[in-house]
């Protein structure tokens, strides 16, 4: 992970934070971050660069999205501390299906809004990290900084 930043930091340089991670491979691929100080999508899917700096389709979020993905968030936020705590077992997983009604319920309200637009833009993605847990019920333990891939 590398060096980490406190949040006046990370907001005094520019990084947005991230309010839901929805995959994880090498680096964040898709999610729901401010970008420009409004909630968006993000979504990248390029594996092979790994050594670049990732560039990423971003389109806005309506207010409704971001209230039901901070829901469904929040589910997995709680239960991963349930996990780490040793509550739980990785087969209580929400993700899995069967297990939470309303994460059901809410994946198959958001599965629309979670695919990119025609008009989705594309932006390079720069992280930085806070210390502590890596899921909160209020967002990740990163941040961006959002700029032109041009």
């Amino acid at each position: 992970m590398g060096e980490t930043w406190n949040e006046e930091q990370l907001i005094t340089d520019g990084f947005e934070r991230v309010y839901a991670e929805l995959e994880w491979y090498d680096g964040p691929r898709v999610g729901l971050a401010d970008v420009n100080g409004k909630p968006h999508y993000f979504q990248n899917h390029d594996y092979v660069h790994a050594d670049e700096a990732d560039e990423y389709q971003v389109w806005p979020a309506s207010e409704a999205a971001v209230q039901l993905e901070r829901e469904q968030w929040s589910i997995f936020a709680r239960w991963n501390e349930r996990r780490e705590a040793g509550e739980v077992g990785a087969e209580s997983h929400p993700d899995h299906g069967g297990v939470d009604a309303r994460y059901d319920e809410l994946e198959l309200l958001l599965a629309p809004q979670r695919e990119a637009p025609d008009s989705a833009r594309r932006l390079v993605g720069e992280l930085r990290f806070v210390a502590g847990a890596r899921y909160r019920v209020e967002g990740l333990n990163y941040w961006f900084r959002w700029r032109s891939s041009r």
